[in-house]
């Protein structure tokens, strides 16, 4: 996959968006030194490049009543591509799936879950995931305790030059 090449204030933009989407334009291009109609073009320009992707607001997981984080380890009975690809849009159907990865090893999928409480967590699993067809068995983690959990990714390698 090619890397695309930004400038440094391409990536200072970035940076500064990833910690607040919701900053003005205005502030945006006072914290990069640029005048605003440059600035919100840049923006523009970044969002059609499709490096930004969406701007969403993040929510506490715990205030919004959903106190349990697990991962999910899941095999599949038959490893074919139609079977993968069934099981991971059955999982975009699933508003308790955070996250949906093909892995390799022993699992085929790993999957982040929330659920308000231990009891309907052991119910999605039990009626949800094990009952699906193809799905030979699953393994889940809960977390103890978050550390961290950041949504920004690191852009500084992305400078040109």
């Amino acid at each position: 996959m090619t890397e695309m090449q930004l400038s440094p204030t391409d990536i200072k933009i970035l940076q500064i968006l990833q910690r607040d989407a919701s900053i003005s334009n205005v502030q945006l291009a006072e914290k990069v030194g640029m005048s605003p109609s440059p600035c919100l073009r840049r923006v523009k320009q970044l969002e059609a490049s499709g490096i930004i992707r969406q701007t969403v607001a993040l929510l506490d997981r715990k205030k919004a009543g959903l106190g349990v984080l697990a991962t999910i380890q899941v095999r599949l009975q038959r490893h074919t591509e139609e079977g993968a690809e069934d099981f991971a849009k059955a999982m975009n159907d699933l508003p308790q799936i955070m996250s949906c990865w093909a892995m390799t090893g022993r699992q085929d999928f790993l999957l982040v879950a929330l659920a308000r409480d231990i009891e309907s967590f052991g119910d999605f699993v039990t009626h949800k995931l094990l009952s699906m067809p193809n799905v030979r068995d699953v393994q889940s983690s809960l977390v103890l305790k978050e550390y961290k959990n950041q949504t920004a990714i690191p852009v500084g390698h992305l400078a040109g030059g």
